[in-house]
């Protein structure tokens, strides 16, 4: 069974305008409600394929009665907390003139010690039989990074391979509990080092420290200039496919599912990193976040490269 971990759901609601601009009345030329949240976001990836999965969580209000039932409708399993406030919603602003997109987002739960021990709780019941554990994204007032390393490491104690995704501080806080693979992009990854990363060298070799020290795999999401993936004894460059990008919210959570299908399926990390990049590339096409047509996923398998890289 897949289980994604999400502290922080989220609705995604992206707006369409001709030219942002402050001072002034802006009318969107479109809207869309979509999944927000990067592991709940994979889930939604994953039910489109087929696969089911546990969507564990913290959740409130009527937002996130409605993530849930967008879920549901995909074949996710929820199995949310309920806590105070309401889900927050993430307003992504696409910049028709541009192509630049802003996001902007809101905290607006309200988390107690009682919601966080039971959510634990459910999560401990649900490792032993996990195939893979999902986790990541940012934190709701009331939480602390160190979330992310107990949640690592009782995924260890279970032998449960965990994929990760964050930005910092939780990025760093969940690396030092050694997860099976993170999946930062270049931005997330130069906040981590303390240095600005911008060539596939530099990348890789920050990537190659982590790897040597900490045995956690690197795969490196670089938007418009594709990927880089260090596996245990291996690495590759993925060089991106030319699409005409409407939105590009929700790409890198496609990468996660692809990661997450090839370990519930047991077959090779190459097929979970080839089907993760075209579900990705599929995904920039659509303007919702992590919205995707199973028929482009398909579409774009072929032409997904692994090379080697050094």
């Amino acid at each position: 069974m897949i289980v994604s971990l999400t502290p922080n759901t989220t609705l995604d609601l992206t707006v369409f305008v001709p030219a942002l601009a402050t001072n002034t009345t802006i009318r969107a030329t479109r809207a869309y409600h979509s999944m927000g949240g990067k592991p709940t976001d994979a889930a939604w990836v994953l039910g489109r394929m087929g696969v089911g999965s546990l969507a564990l969580g913290l959740a409130a209000g009527a937002v996130g009665e409605k993530v849930k039932r967008m879920l549901e409708e995909l074949g996710v399993t929820i199995d949310f907390i309920e806590v105070g406030g309401e889900t927050r919603i993430n307003t992504v602003i696409i910049d028709e003139a541009t192509g630049e997109h802003t996001t902007i987002t809101t905290a607006s739960m309200t988390v107690e010690p009682a919601h966080l021990a039971a959510l634990r709780e459910r999560y401990q019941a649900a490792l032993p039989s996990a195939s893979v554990v999902i986790t990541g994204g940012s934190l709701p007032p009331g939480m602390t990074p160190a979330f992310y390393a107990d949640a690592i490491e009782l995924a260890h104690a279970h032998a449960v391979p965990v994929i990760f995704d964050a930005a910092e501080p939780n990025l760093s806080a969940g690396l030092a509990a050694r997860p099976s693979f993170i999946k930062p992009n270049e931005h997330e990854l130069s906040a981590l080092v303390g240095r600005k990363l911008k060539s596939d060298a530099e990348l890789y070799e920050a990537g190659r420290e982590i790897r040597a020290r900490f045995g956690t795999q690197v795969i490196i999401t670089r938007g418009k200039d594709g990927a880089l993936a260090l596996l245990k004894n291996r690495s590759y460059r993925i060089p991106p496919i030319a699409v005409e990008v409407s939105s590009p919210a929700g790409a890198g959570d496609a990468v996660l599912a692809g990661l997450a299908h090839a370990l519930h399926h047991d077959t090779p990390l190459e097929d979970g990193l080839r089907l993760g990049i075209a579900a990705a590339t599929a995904v920039c096409l659509q303007p919702g976040t992590a919205a995707y047509d199973l028929a482009d996923m398909e579409r774009f398998l072929p032409q997904v490269e692994l090379t080697s890289y050094p």
